[in-house]
Protein backbone atom coordinates (compact mmCIF):
# COMPACT_ATOMS: atom_id res chain seq x y z
CA UNK A 1 0.00 0.00 0.00
CA UNK A 2 0.97 3.46 -0.89
CA UNK A 3 2.03 5.62 2.30
CA UNK A 4 -0.57 8.39 2.37
CA UNK A 5 0.47 12.12 2.60
CA UNK A 6 -0.17 14.10 6.12
CA UNK A 7 -3.50 15.28 4.49
CA UNK A 8 -5.07 12.28 3.59
CA UNK A 9 -3.81 10.35 7.11
CA UNK A 10 -5.72 13.42 8.99
CA UNK A 11 -9.04 12.61 6.44
CA UNK A 12 -8.77 9.13 7.12
CA UNK A 13 -8.82 10.33 11.19
CA UNK A 14 -11.64 12.65 10.41
CA UNK A 15 -13.38 9.79 8.42
CA UNK A 16 -13.11 7.72 11.14
CA UNK A 17 -14.11 10.46 14.25
CA UNK A 18 -17.37 11.37 12.10
CA UNK A 19 -18.06 7.27 11.80
CA UNK A 20 -17.83 6.54 15.44
CA UNK A 21 -19.22 9.28 16.47
CA UNK A 22 -22.31 9.38 14.19
CA UNK A 23 -23.19 6.13 14.53
CA UNK A 24 -22.69 6.13 18.19
CA UNK A 25 -24.75 9.00 17.85
CA UNK A 26 -27.53 6.96 16.36
CA UNK A 27 -27.36 3.83 18.30
CA UNK A 28 -27.70 6.58 21.46
CA UNK A 29 -30.82 7.92 19.60
CA UNK A 30 -32.24 4.67 19.44
CA UNK A 31 -31.81 2.89 22.46
CA UNK A 32 -31.70 6.11 25.27
CA UNK A 33 -34.33 7.89 23.02
CA UNK A 34 -36.60 4.83 22.11
CA UNK A 35 -35.67 5.99 18.42
CA UNK A 36 -36.85 3.25 15.63
CA UNK A 37 -35.10 0.78 15.16
CA UNK A 38 -33.55 1.52 11.80
CA UNK A 39 -31.43 4.23 13.59
CA UNK A 40 -29.96 1.11 15.65
CA UNK A 41 -29.39 -0.43 12.49
CA UNK A 42 -27.39 2.69 10.64
CA UNK A 43 -25.76 3.45 13.55
CA UNK A 44 -24.49 -0.05 13.99
CA UNK A 45 -23.56 0.04 9.79
CA UNK A 46 -21.72 2.64 10.49
CA UNK A 47 -19.56 1.81 13.56
CA UNK A 48 -18.66 -1.64 11.43
CA UNK A 49 -17.53 0.96 9.04
CA UNK A 50 -15.45 2.77 11.24
CA UNK A 51 -13.42 -0.43 12.04
CA UNK A 52 -12.32 -0.30 8.58
CA UNK A 53 -11.40 3.19 7.82
CA UNK A 54 -8.44 3.38 10.25
CA UNK A 55 -6.88 0.28 8.77
CA UNK A 56 -5.71 2.39 5.87
CA UNK A 57 -3.28 4.40 8.00
CA UNK A 58 0.00 4.02 7.03
CA UNK A 59 1.46 2.46 10.70
CA UNK A 60 0.72 0.01 12.89
CA UNK A 61 -2.46 -0.20 15.44
CA UNK A 62 -1.30 0.74 18.66
CA UNK A 63 -0.18 4.09 17.21
CA UNK A 64 -2.99 5.03 14.71
CA UNK A 65 -4.79 4.36 17.82
CA UNK A 66 -3.31 6.57 20.26
CA UNK A 67 -3.32 9.27 17.54
CA UNK A 68 -6.94 8.80 16.79
CA UNK A 69 -7.65 9.43 19.89
CA UNK A 70 -6.19 13.33 20.16
CA UNK A 71 -8.69 13.46 16.44
CA UNK A 72 -11.68 11.72 18.59
CA UNK A 73 -11.53 14.13 21.35
CA UNK A 74 -11.50 17.36 18.86
CA UNK A 75 -14.28 16.09 17.20
CA UNK A 76 -16.19 15.23 19.71
CA UNK A 77 -16.35 18.39 21.21
CA UNK A 78 -16.92 19.86 17.52
CA UNK A 79 -20.23 17.39 17.41
CA UNK A 80 -21.18 19.19 20.79
CA UNK A 81 -20.78 22.55 19.72
CA UNK A 82 -22.64 22.13 15.86
CA UNK A 83 -25.28 19.05 17.00
CA UNK A 84 -25.76 19.72 20.21
CA UNK A 85 -25.45 23.05 20.75
CA UNK A 86 -23.30 22.53 23.59
CA UNK A 87 -20.42 25.62 24.11
CA UNK A 88 -17.07 24.84 24.57
CA UNK A 89 -15.38 26.95 27.08
CA UNK A 90 -11.43 27.58 27.07
CA UNK A 91 -10.32 24.88 28.49
CA UNK A 92 -12.35 22.66 26.33
CA UNK A 93 -9.98 24.49 23.39
CA UNK A 94 -6.93 24.06 25.72
CA UNK A 95 -7.52 20.56 26.10
CA UNK A 96 -8.38 20.03 22.20
CA UNK A 97 -5.18 21.72 20.67
CA UNK A 98 -2.65 19.34 23.32
CA UNK A 99 -4.32 16.56 22.12
CA UNK A 100 -3.72 17.74 18.38
CA UNK A 101 -0.04 17.88 19.33
CA UNK A 102 0.04 14.88 20.74
CA UNK A 103 -1.63 13.45 17.72
CA UNK A 104 1.24 15.21 15.52
CA UNK A 105 4.24 13.71 17.37
CA UNK A 106 2.60 10.37 17.89
CA UNK A 107 1.90 10.16 14.02
CA UNK A 108 4.04 12.34 12.05
CA UNK A 109 7.00 12.53 14.26
CA UNK A 110 10.25 11.92 11.62
CA UNK A 111 11.10 8.24 13.12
Amino acid sequence: MRTPTVAVSLGLFILAGLCEIGGGYLMWKWWRDAGPWALGLLGAAILAFYGIVPTYQPTHFGRVYAAYGGVFVVLSLAWGVIVDGVAVDRWDIVGGLICLVGVAVIMYSPR
